[in-house]
């Protein structure tokens, strides 16, 4: 929406607000909105089971698609970093339409690409038949990849948010994130059978291929569920007052203008999210075996074990954060990893069992940022900015500081010896992430619906209020 002349003597962050939530009786029912959560969370765990699938056979990429003694392994990380380039370009085209068109649509363009460019990362001819031109269709292909994420994940968490009641936003965002860690724990653990059945030497051979077929399946569901939902309430509302973005440009240029303060303050949360995110869940696995010397299968089950036990406490710590609020969360998270980064990586160097408790413990004091992603984010912007601001500022940041991730940790280690320095990144991070949750607004409860940035009042979170409003969508038989 652009901004006219009679708005210009508003305060900043203040454009005008449309209207307020709607009533009980208006919103989804509850069935409607677990298939809004399970249509939202389908989608992510594809996009994710892409990088678990890809960071867990990482190696049998570098041997076939880079010529011999080229630094194969570095490159392989280095093409996560190349999808990564794309997602800010997509996050510029995907945000703005979705705030303009509507998030239904947009999402059912995303999961397409999304999954089909993973899908043909299974059929690639190697270096071996086709020479440079090998790792050229994999750029592009990680390229593509990226440019559909750019859309994805915020259209996925806006869509979810806005869809999920006021009270309990934390709790049903957080099942988003239990797709991320599903997808990466299903690319994981389908890789880590088929080592099993087909052994090193195939999968060396032509089972490196097989988990990639699986994405495509993934996305038609996703797409067949979100074809089944309507647009999400908030949107509607938005839209039915005339309020949505009249253009992709003018939705840019206020998202600039007015809300830039939210965009660093995301972007300061976006880093160690990103950098933490990346090096436990992609950069590992290679870690683990060709630096702490672990065979193939242990280092997939130390990964595997440590992502089991983080989705199984995501909902819970979800629904704690509307109970305490997202800041408690975030302070929680980032003081333990800054705490217990360096001690965790010295641990898992010490062998196997160790390698399983240290993972889980740097993957569960990461839960209360990642579970809190989709309540926390969304609600930084108004509704007629919110997929576009959520879209932008997180691939802007993600492409930096996520996508680089497991490159500079490689090339640091690989370089330099320091085994530990993955801690230290992430220390680094946490500190930065510190200062952001200084300046950011509790919105835990607050209403997403109207034009005005949502910030709630402490009688808006904890167990009274949830009550209340379960109370009222019983009695208005939602």
């Amino acid at each position: 929406m652009s901004t006219s002349s009679a708005d210009q003597g508003r305060p900043e962050h203040q454009p005008p607000t449309t209207t307020g939530p709607i009533p009980f009786e208006d919103l989804p029912d509850r069935r409607t909105i677990r298939k809004a959560i399970a249509a939202s969370a389908l989608g992510n765990a594809t996009e994710w089971y892409d990088y678990g699938a890809y960071g867990v056979v990482a190696l049998y990429i570098a041997q076939h698609f880079f010529p011999p003694d080229s630094g194969g392994t570095f490159w392989t990380y280095a093409f996560i970093a190349i999808s990564f380039i794309a997602r800010p370009f997509g996050g510029l085209v995907w945000g703005p339409l979705g705030d303009r068109v509507g998030r239904k649509h947009v999402l059912a363009l995303t999961i397409l690409l999304m999954s089909g460019s993973t899908f043909l990362i299974g059929v690639l001819p190697t270096y071996e038949q086709v020479g440079i031109l090998a790792p050229i269709l994999l750029a592009l292909l990680r390229l593509l990849q990226g440019f559909s994420t750019g859309g994805e994940y915020g259209g996925a968490a806006t869509f979810m948010a806005e869809y999920a009641p006021d009270k309990r936003r934390g709790q049903y965002g957080s099942f988003l994130e239990f797709g991320t860690l599903g997808g990466v724990a299903l690319g994981s653990g389908v890789t880590l059978l088929l080592e099993v059945i087909l052994g090193p030497d195939v999968m060396a051979d032509w089972g490196w291929r097989l988990p990639f077929f699986l994405a495509l399946p993934l996305g038609l569901i996703g797409l067949y569920l979100r074809s089944r939902l309507d647009e999400s309430p908030v949107f509607q509302e938005l839209d039915d007052a005339g309020e949505s973005q009249d253009s992709v440009a003018g939705g840019l240029r206020d998202l600039v203008v007015e809300y830039w303060k939210p965009i660093l303050i995301m972007g300061g949360l976006v880093i160690p999210l990103n950098i933490v995110n990346y090096t436990l869940l992609t950069y590992m696995p290679g870690y683990l075996e060709s630096k702490i010397e672990l065979t193939t299968t242990q280092a997939l089950v130390v990964v595997l074990v440590g992502e089991l036990a983080m989705m199984a406490l995501i909902p819970f710590i979800g629904r704690y954060s509307d109970v305490l609020g997202r800041k408690k969360m975030w302070w929680t998270s980032l003081i333990g990893l800054f705490v217990m980064a360096v001690p965790m990586y010295m641990l898992m160097g010490q062998g196997f069992a160790f390698a399983i408790i240290g993972f889980a413990v740097l993957g569960l004091l990461y839960i209360p940022q990642l579970s809190t992603i989709s309540a926390t984010f969304p609600a930084m912007f108004p509704a007629q900015v919110r997929f576009a601001g959520f879209a932008v500022t997180y691939n802007l940041f993600t492409s930096i500081f996520g996508g680089t991730a497991a490159g500079v940790n490689e090339w640091v280690v690989g370089k330099t010896g320091f085994l530990e320095f993955p801690a230290v990144y992430m220390m680094a991070g946490c500190l930065v992430g510190m200062v952001a949750v200084f300046f950011l607004k509790e919105t835990a409860g607050a209403s997403l619906h109207g034009t005005d940035i949502p910030e709630s009042e402490p009688e808006d979170f904890g167990t009274e209020a949830i009550a209340a409003e379960d109370q009222a969508l019983d009695e208005a038989g939602r």
